[in-house]
């Protein structure tokens, strides 16, 4: 299941998602991961979850977060949370392609709940996009 928390810079959407990795934490039985770009949240998070580094991983295009993500969750069935912030920091802002790499991942990440943020006001996002609010 995807879920997306949009809004312009400054309206409290990393506020939100750092709330959701507490609340996915509390009841979790596998493993929650966050996934951002330059590891701003390493003082907001439990140290259980497990916080990655996109830039670390080279990853600028949504294909190779499409990637990244599949191969984590194929590496480790234990996932249920994937907590990402600034999608369009790490793809672009190409809310065409952003659309097609959310319909691919929820085709194979059935299983798993992930949550973007995404740093733009839902009516200016493509139908496409908007289908995973």
């Amino acid at each position: 299941m995807i879920n997306l928390i949009t809004g312009k810079k400054g309206t409290g959407k990393t506020k939100i998602l750092v709330e959701r990795i507490h609340e996915a934490l509390e009841v979790a039985t596998g493993s929650v991961v966050c996934i951002e770009r330059g590891m701003k949240l390493t003082y907001d998070i439990p140290h259980k979850v497990r916080l990655v580094d996109a830039e670390e991983y080279g990853i600028s295009s949504f294909d190779a977060f499409y990637g990244f993500v599949t191969g984590m969750l194929a590496g480790n069935y234990d996932i249920q949370h994937v907590f990402v912030d600034g999608i369009l920091k790490m793809g672009g802002r190409d809310y065409e392609a952003l659309g097609a790499m959310l319909d691919k991942l929820a085709i194979v990440a059935k299983d798993v709940k992930i949550t973007f943020t995404v740093s733009e006001d839902a009516e200016n996002l493509p139908e496409k996009v908007r289908a995973f609010m």
